[in-house]
């Protein structure tokens, strides 16, 4: 392992990627179509450029999407919030625009799934703005660790904050130096992201893991090799 250069790109998921994790695992969204929001708490899966997701029978926008023979134009909001308690929760805000369309009852008959054909998609963080279309979507995979982020996170968190005070080992000392709070902020196959939480603002530093993890248990062996070179010295790529 070595740091990285000037020009070394730090591994990290693409946006389409991301869009795909995040769709994956929320459990609500907002729906606007027709000048109207509709909040629907939900799980969404992801069909290659399409969605799928739940409503009720009689909420309006049911109503509306089958009555749209060309599927019915909306925009879909959703909010990426940090399962650990931090200053600023939001690490991002989604906003996906497509038709939607009635697909088939639900199985006990209580509700509809809705399909989406997504259009376009935009992927907003306090760093970066990304956009997609449909196509680029269906090409995406879900993070290997996303549905069990959260899980890990909180773990990390309230359990092992000894290892994150080992973690800081491998930080530069400048971004130490108003003795920030460290709290576990996102996670991937990719690495795990530090929040640096002082009274003055706050920090996002990524550290790479060494290889990608495939699975949560491989999640576990990339700390490890972490807070081994946190602990001997080893350099680490971050950003």
């Amino acid at each position: 392992m070595s740091l990285p250069t000037g020009d070394t790109e730090v591994p990290e998921p693409s946006t389409a990627d991301r869009i795909h994790s995040l769709l994956s695992t929320t459990s609500s969204l907002t729906v606007r179509a027709l000048g109207e929001h509709h909040h629907l708490d939900t799980q969404v899966s992801v069909h290659g450029s399409r969605l799928r997701l739940r409503a009720a029978l009689d909420d309006p926008l049911t109503t509306a999407a089958v009555g749209a023979a060309e599927g019915l134009a909306v925009v879909l909001d959703v909010t990426d919030i940090a399962p650990v308690a931090v200053r600023d929760r939001v690490r991002a805000r989604l906003t996906l625009a497509g038709r939607l369309r009635p697909a088939h009852l639900t199985d006990d008959g209580l509700g509809v799934h809705l399909r989406v054909d997504v259009a376009h998609a935009v992927l907003a963080t306090p760093y970066a703005t990304g956009a997609i279309t449909g196509a680029d979507l269906a090409l995406a995979t879900p993070d290997p660790l996303a549905r069990y982020e959260a899980m890990l996170l909180t773990h990390l968190a309230d359990d092992h904050a000894e290892a994150l005070d080992v973690l800081t080992r491998l930080l530069d000392p400048a971004v130490l130096a108003h003795a920030p709070e460290v709290r576990p902020l996102a996670l991937d196959r990719h690495g795990l992201v530090l929040r640096l939480d002082h009274s003055h603002g706050h920090r996002d530093v990524r550290l790479v893991f060494p290889e990608p993890a495939r699975d949560t248990d491989d999640f576990g062996h990339r700390m490890h090799e972490l807070l081994a070179a946190a602990q001997y010295g080893l350099p680490v790529h971050r950003r």
